[in-house]
């Protein structure tokens, strides 16, 4: 047996192989490792070692291979099990993952620290098996309750689970073992505004803002389009995040290196393909289904590339009917994923995602089209390279923002969101008991979710209460914690807490039909309305809005200018609570604006799917012949039809 050198025996030719893999030679250390293989198959420890040397180099087929072989030689090798969990788990293939990783624990018990265990919890949450996740996290804190990632990992199965108090906590001991994992102290604030437990609101928004301004820590991008910060501050905190998260997540053979550029098909078509985990019952999929069936297929395939839950609903049917083709890529690695969009031609590759829950950062770590769009999921900039353009439009991306976006900007001519014509408006409307309303007063309605909600925006909708006798509101279900909160905060403003009114979880029919017995709907501030603003415009309820200086908080003076209705955009918390008090005490004028919008669902650009599908068709046409020429992305606005 020999290589470069002669060795006395397989021993110590694998001692040298160990070697040149601590010194980062790791392909001399592969060469060394098959040489003792050719003379002894069956030496386990150079089939482990030419395993892990394989998925250095970026040999992710050849490291899977070698670390399987590796098992059937030595099924009691803890170490080989560990690492064949870790590459799957890479390769999104969770539950083998999650079954050989706690074979290994089994197989080393109490030898390997409380890391094996929590990542065995965290795999078994990504897969939905909740109990058994908080049954192994709670094993990994009791190992070690000094492990700040344990405690990390442990908040997050509390969350997911909807006990955001004790997972606020989870998070905030985590920081407090270790400061310098500044993303425990994000988790914390944003578990503690999901149940509206504004105890320390002042204090970890402050640390948060910290963290940003001076560079020490990551900032999770969504956390800081809810909290008061500005474009800047947001492209800042994203390009962090992308640096330090999501290029990491890349498999090692991952290349920046730009896909050759497609020439179109024999029938001269653009394929389209996006990408989300969001193709089911989701406020993405109720905005876009419209968008995908009315691509025009004589200069258009459209794909769908679909990482998220089968949810077996009408949504998801429909979904898949509305695509040329529709791929489930769950348990797809990004090689697999990219061969699928090469097989499939894609020209463009549009995310539908951002930085919300369940992002794939695998894939977003690297390019899988020759031209990469960010488009509705997220309203931020993604702070990496990998996205060529951001859809916008004037209001939410206005050209003086492109210094806050590593993306160029495409600026729409009526409104960056598209709709569904089709969202049903028809369907039986509950009566005010059905829906625990009194049986008169006037009806404020806000429906987003509960962690958009501050408590500088929760004090002026106390105002307004205060200001219209009789008057109450009527809120999105924050869960048992987060309404006990909210009334409680009421109390404390002086505001009777029964005049808070929670709405369960409906199905869509039926939670649009409700909308018919508000009165107003009073949208949040940072962080406004997306898919709830343009569901009570479409279900005929005024919108009272507060517009700011970025994307998240400009998306509902855009919906409302897009239905003709600029009037009740307003710039301040008192111009906000001065016009709500206004139209409550104004029955015609607020008629006048229900009016209006029964009118604009067959007139209003904000509706008009089949428009909006030519304007984004066009921008898809821009993008690609800029980059068929040759030449680099470029902002640019869309003229208007």
């Amino acid at each position: 047996m020999s290589t470069a050198r002669h060795f006395a025996s397989p021993a110590e030719a694998l001692g040298y192989a160990l070697t040149l893999h601590q010194n980062g030679r790791h392909a001399d250390c592969s060469a060394v490792c098959r040489a003792i293989l050719a003379v002894r198959p069956d030496h386990h420890d150079a089939s482990f070692l030419l395993g892990v040397a394989a998925f250095a180099l970026g040999q992710i087929e050849e490291s899977h291979r070698r670390l399987a072989v590796t098992i059937a030689l030595k099924p009691d090798l803890a170490e080989a099990c560990f690492n064949l969990a870790l590459l799957l788990r890479r390769r999104s293939r969770l539950a083998e993952a999650a079954a050989l990783q706690a074979r290994a624990i089994r197989l080393a018990p109490g030898q390997t620290g409380a890391g094996p265990v929590t990542a065995l919890g965290a795999m078994l949450r990504e897969l939905d098996r909740m109990a058994a996740a908080r049954a192994v996290h709670r094993r990994a804190v009791a190992q070690a309750p000094d492990d700040a990632e344990a405690w990390r990992e442990s908040g997050h199965a509390l969350r997911d689970e909807g006990e955001l108090g004790a997972a606020a906590a989870a998070y905030g001991r985590a920081y407090r073992l270790d400061p310098s994992r500044s993303e425990s102290l994000d988790d914390q604030l944003f578990a503690a505004l999901s149940h509206c437990d504004w105890s320390e609101y002042d204090d970890l928004c402050r640390q948060v803002l910290a963290v940003i301004d001076t560079g020490r820590g990551i900032a999770l991008p969504l956390l800081t389009l809810l909290i008061d910060t500005s474009a800047a501050q947001q492209n800042r905190a994203a390009r962090h995040f992308h640096r330090v998260v999501v290029q990491p997540a890349a498999m090692p053979q991952a290349v920046a290196a730009l896909p050759a550029a497609r020439p179109l098909g024999a029938d001269d078509r653009l394929t389209v393909a996006y990408l989300s985990a969001d193709f089911h019952e989701h406020a993405t999929a109720y905005l876009a289904a419209e968008l995908f069936e009315l691509h025009d297929r004589n200069r258009f395939r459209v794909v769908a590339y679909s990482y998220g839950p089968d949810d077996g609903s009408p949504t998801r049917r429909r979904l898949e009917a509305a695509f040329d083709t529709f791929r489930d890529i769950r348990g797809s690695d990004p090689d697999e994923v990219q061969a699928m969009l090469a097989a499939d031609g894609a020209h463009i590759l549009v995310d539908l995602k951002g930085y919300t829950r369940h992002v794939r950062f695998d894939l977003l770590a690297r390019r899988l089209a020759p031209v990469q769009v960010a488009y509705l999921g997220y309203p931020g900039t993604m702070g990496g390279d990998a996205m060529d353009y951001v859809i916008g439009d004037r209001f939410v991306t206005p050209p003086d923002h492109q210094p806050y976006y590593r993306e160029r900007l495409v600026i729409m001519p009526d409104s960056y969101q598209a709709n569904d014509r089709r969202r049903p408006l028809d369907a039986p409307v509950p009566n005010r008991a059905a829906c625990s309303l009194p049986p008169d007063g006037f009806v404020f309605c806000a429906f987003n979710a509960a962690f958009k909600i501050t408590p500088s925006m929760f004090g002026v909708w106390m105002r307004v209460l205060a200001r219209i006798p009789g008057s109450v509101l009527w809120l999105q279900h924050a869960g048992r914690e987060g309404a006990g909160n909210l009334r409680r905060e009421a109390a404390w403003r002086g505001v009777d807490p029964e005049r808070l009114i929670f709405a369960p979880h409906k199905p869509q029919t039926e939670h649009l039909a409700r909308y018919r017995l508000a009165d107003l709907f009073l949208d949040s501030f940072p962080y406004t309305g997306h898919t709830t603003v343009s569901d009570a415009l479409w279900m005929g309820v005024p919108v009272v809005t507060r517009m700011g200086g970025t994307f998240a908080s400009r998306v509902a003076t855009g919906l409302l200018n897009a239905v003709g209705l600029p009037e009740t955009v307003t710039t301040t918390f008192d111009g906000y609570e001065a016009l709500a008090v206004r139209l409550a005490g104004d029955p015609a004028m607020l008629a006048g604006f229900r009016r209006h919008l029964a009118a604009a669902r067959a007139t209003a650009p904000l509706f008009d799917s089949p428009r909006f599908t030519r304007n984004l068709e066009r921008a898809y046409q821009t993008m690609w012949e800029r980059h068929a020429a040759g030449l680099p992305p470029e902002s640019f606005t869309v003229p208007p039809l």
